[in-house]
């Protein structure tokens, strides 16, 4: 019994690595301009030898466009989700994500208000710290988020009023970064415009570090702390029991779920819904537990990310999709099914 659950974990973890593997290669050659799938293989694991008989403009195309682009994207997918698994274990509902809570809210109007800021992002520019600035801005606006959900939810924080107070404050920001978009200079409000609503098209290898760091780093503190997380399920009283502080827990996965979102709101925009959609997904192929929800969650949302960025720029001829706007139609009728089926 025991060899055929630990032979059947096995070639889960074997089933979704190979799933990853063949997403991103499939990823790779989709686009305005089509390369096939033995030309990417080549350009990725050829030596240099081999390497004079690869495109070399499919070969830039590859490399410099679309590879930072697809880690990228799998980077947000993997760190929402994650986000999203942590805030429905924390606060027990299963409702619960970085998107409903408020933090991508308080996120985009940070980075909103850095951005068009003339003086701040002038200054930024100047010392080569704008994404810097950038990221720094939204994670002070959903930490401000993080801040007025805990306070409307009360002092110890209850969980049963949390997911209402973070619905409030979403929509607060909200109106607030329209205001912001409203009085913002003509010529920046249509880029404006399409960050809020989430892109992949600004990444790049050197804007790859600020946010490859701080997710990786925020990823391995979420495992770290996973045990507490998982004794967090049994309700705040049994955790007390158990030696964990609940309420500190809590709020210390709030704040770096509000970094994580803060820092991928920073760089790829407004995307909403993932941390709802696919924590329920993976509870429904996997079992609850809190170890393996995480993984699952990661990998599951590196890839649900990675193709829903090459439904965005290929549906659209010559044009492209924002990000924000497809998880959003795909997340809105997951959340509806989630209301009717709350068995899930």
């Amino acid at each position: 019994m025991n060899f055929n659950r630990v032979a059947r974990r096995a070639s889960l973890v074997l089933l979704m690595f190979l799933a990853v593997f063949v997403s991103c290669i499939l990823a790779l050659g989709v686009g305005a301009i089509d390369i096939s799938y033995s030309e990417i293989l080549g350009v990725l694991f050829s030596s240099s030898s081999e390497g004079q008989s690869i495109n070399l403009v499919n070969e830039k195309v590859v490399i410099e466009l679309r590879l930072p682009r697809l880690i990228l994207a799998f980077l947000a997918g993997a760190g929402l989700a994650l986000a999203g698994a942590v805030l429905q274990t924390v606060t027990r509902n299963p409702l619960a994500d970085p998107y409903l809570f408020g933090i991508s809210s308080g996120a985009s109007l940070g980075a909103v208000l850095v951005i068009a800021s003339t003086s701040a992002n002038s200054l930024f520019s100047v010392y080569g710290f704008e994404q810097f600035g950038i990221t720094l801005g939204a994670f002070l606006g959903s930490a401000l988020s993080v801040i007025l959900v805990i306070s409307l939810s009360g002092m110890g924080a209850q969980v049963e009023r949390m997911l209402l107070a973070g619905v409030a404050v979403s929509f607060m920001f909200s109106a607030a970064t329209s205001l912001v978009l409203y009085m913002a200079d003509a010529q920046a409000v249509a880029s404006l415009i399409f960050w809020t609503l989430g892109s992949f098209t600004k990444a790049h290898w050197d804007g790859l570090a600020i946010p490859g760091i701080v997710i990786i780093c925020c990823i391995l503190l979420f495992f770290a702390n996973q045990r507490r997380l998982q004794v967090m399920l049994a309700g705040d009283e049994s955790a007390t029991a158990l030696g964990v502080d609940a309420k500190r827990l809590r709020v210390y996965m709030l704040l770096l779920s509000s970094l994580l979102t803060a820092t991928l709101v920073a760089n790829c925009g407004g995307i909403g819904f993932v941390g709802l959609m696919v924590p329920h997904i993976v509870r429904r192929v996997l079992a609850r537990r809190t170890k393996h929800l995480m993984i699952a969650c990661v990998i599951f949302g590196g890839v649900f990310m990675t193709w829903v960025d090459v439904l965005a720029r290929s549906v659209l001829a010559n044009n492209e999709l924002p990000i924000g706007v497809i998880t959003a139609v795909i997340g809105s009728a997951f959340f509806l099914l989630v209301l009717r089926r709350r068995a899930w």
